[in-house]
């Protein structure tokens, strides 16, 4: 019997291909805490000068030239060996898709930077890429249709998480057999929980991260070794 393995990935994994994560040692929120209010929602919609250094923010993301990683590819042959269930991610930067994992495999919890839609009239989505060439003339683009406020398709702090993505999560974790949490702290809720439903299943818990996570003391398994290496090997023994 084939065993099914969902994984969860953070911002951890990207590292490797360039872009920074938020909260770890050299992380941009840790680096310059000032700048996490330009993904808070409230200060998005009410603030046009905050706006627009978001939206320059966006333009000059790492997200643009970063290229998978090896961990990225690895977690494809997951599918390919018939044995993932779900790739979750809280990442926005489409990587798992550019190295070789499915879309349907793939759910964005907490959405996309690769498109972007109006608050509005919902309008949209659009490619981010379109929105971002518009920036040197429209340095607050809006919305051709309504002329509504134009936002990433990124789930900003005061919003919801996409509700069909959060309950194909929670439905991945409560049927796997193994649970595997990738470069994230699990601190962040609800993504947290999902280790606690796969928990309460009884699956295996396995956890890579370079930092304590909060959930190393129940995991089975605490792999500390660098992202890039580590998920490689762990997907062979996984699917060896």
């Amino acid at each position: 019997m084939t065993t099914r393995v969902t994984v969860l990935t953070g911002a951890g994994v990207s590292t490797g291909a360039g872009i920074p994560d938020f909260r770890g040692p050299q992380g941009v929120w840790t680096l310059h805490p000032e700048r996490a209010r330009l993904l808070e929602i409230d200060v998005f919609l009410g603030d046009r000068a905050a706006r627009e250094e978001g939206w320059r923010d966006w333009r000059s993301h790492p997200t643009w030239e970063s290229r998978p990683t090896e961990a990225h590819r690895a977690l494809a042959r997951l599918a390919d060996a018939g044995a993932l269930e779900a790739l979750l991610t809280q990442n926005i930067d489409g990587l798992h898709q550019a190295g070789g994992s499915r879309a349907d495999d793939v759910v964005e919890l907490h959405g996309t930077l690769a498109t972007t839609s109006c608050v509005a009239c919902a309008a949209g989505p659009l490619p981010t890429v379109d929105v971002l060439a518009r920036l040197d003339s429209e340095p607050d683009p809006r919305c051709a249709e309504c002329g509504g406020i134009l936002k990433p398709d990124v789930v900003y702090f005061g919003e919801q998480l996409p509700e069909a993505a959060l309950r194909r999560a929670v439905a991945a974790s409560d049927v796997c057999d193994v649970f595997l949490a990738i470069g994230t702290t699990l601190t962040v809720y609800p993504v947290a929980s999902l280790p606690g439903v796969a928990l309460d299943s009884q699956a295996t818990l396995i956890v890579v991260n370079a930092e304590p996570t909060a959930y190393d003391r129940y995991a089975d398994e605490v792999i500390r070794q660098p992202i890039e290496t580590a998920v490689p090997a762990l997907v062979e023994r996984l699917i060896g």
